[in-house]
C-alpha cells in the first residue's frame, strides 16, 4: 500500500518518494534499470513528435553536426585537443644547499655526509618526499621557508652524524 507522496514506478512496480524538484513529472524510480527504461522512454516520446522526426536526417543538420563538431575538437575522444598548460605555484626546490648556515657555537662549517651508509642516500636533501615531509611536519608553505628548515636539518644530521663517528672513535682507540 502507498504511503501519502508515493508514486508507482512505471518499470518495477515499487513504490517510492518522487524527487521534489520534480514530483509532478517522475513517473521511474531511481534503481538503475528503472533509470535506463525511463531514459528510453523520454527518447522514443521525443522520436514520436512530428517535429523531431527528420531531426538527424538532411543536409541541414548534416551541417549543424559538422559545425559542432568543429567548434568541440576532442570531444568524442574524451580529453581536449590541447592540454591547458599547467604553470606550477612555486619554483623547485634547490636539490642540494652548500651555502653558509647561520653560525654557533656548535656550527661552525657543514661537513659532506659519508657515502659509506644508505641512510644518507636514503635521505638526501633532493627527495620531494623529504620536502614534502617537511612542509607538513613544519607547517610551511613558502619554498623560502622550507628551504632554510632543510639546511638547518641537514647541518642538525651533520653535527649528529659527526658526534658518533667522535664516539665510536672514542670506545675503538681505548684500550681496557
Amino acid at each position: 500500500m502507498a504511503k501519502a507522496g508515493q508514486r508507482k514506478c512505471m518499470c518495477c512496480g515499487t513504490f517510492f518518494f518522487p524527487d521534489h524538484r520534480s514530483r509532478d513529472r517522475q513517473r521511474y524510480c531511481s534503481a538503475d534499470p528503472c533509470r535506463l527504461a525511463s531514459k528510453s522512454a523520454s527518447q522514443a516520446a521525443w522520436l514520436s513528435k512530428p517535429q523531431n522526426a527528420d531531426y538527424f536526417c538532411g543536409p541541414v543538420h548534416v551541417q549543424r553536426v559538422q559545425a559542432w563538431r568543429m567548434a568541440h575538437p576532442g570531444y568524442s575522444t574524451g580529453k581536449p585537443a590541447t592540454a591547458p598548460a599547467v604553470k606550477p605555484l612555486q619554483d623547485g626546490l634547490i636539490a642540494q644547499v652548500h651555502d653558509s648556515i647561520e653560525e654557533t657555537s656548535k656550527r661552525t662549517e657543514i661537513h659532506e655526509p659519508t657515502s659509506d651508509g644508505a641512510l644518507q642516500e636514503l635521505l638526501s636533501a633532493s627527495t620531494p618526499v623529504l620536502a614534502g615531509l617537511i612542509a607538513h611536519l613544519f607547517d610551511l608553505t613558502l619554498q623560502e621557508d622550507i628551504a632554510s628548515t632543510t639546511r638547518r636539518l641537514v647541518q642538525m644530521g651533520h653535527d649528529l652524524i659527526d658526534r658518533s663517528h667522535h664516539h665510536e672513535n672514542a670506545q675503538t682507540s681505548a684500550v681496557p
